[in-house]
């Protein structure tokens, strides 16, 4: 039997940090909803702005941080990926949709080639 660890948040700093950032994002909505008399850019400047300090705060947490490292680790990883050129992109390109005309054609022709059988020699409907 595999023991799965779920990772969760330990500290009690931590559990209020994300506290805070779910309220920010709330009050960032709310507020955008219910600044609407006040004009498009104070509602805009209020949702950016909460969103922002809901970013920061959890970037300062530690699942924050481990998220930043992570994000770190993947992009280092993305770097090392070798890929294809112009010219095989377009090959593989070329190779896939011949594939797929050659394809339809012969499913094409192996159900003609059924329907005549069944209709026409077994069954001897005539269309």
């Amino acid at each position: 039997m595999a023991v799965t660890q779920v990772e969760t948040v330990n500290s009690g700093a931590d559990k209020a940090k994300l506290s805070a950032v779910v309220l920010l994002v709330i009050a960032a909505i709310a507020g955008f909803y219910l600044l609407g008399k006040q004009g498009a850019i104070v509602q805009w400047a209020v949702l950016l702005v909460g969103l922002v300090l809901a970013a920061v705060t959890f970037l300062v947490s530690e699942p924050g941080k481990r998220f930043v490292g992570f994000a770190k680790d993947s992009w280092r990883e993305v770097k090392k990926v070798v890929w294809p050129t112009r010219k095989e992109t377009l090959q593989m390109t070329a190779y896939v949709f011949a594939f797929v005309v050659i394809m339809s054609l012969f499913l094409w022709l192996t159900d003609k080639t059924l329907e005549w059988v069944l209709y026409d020699l077994i069954l001897g409907w005539r269309k």
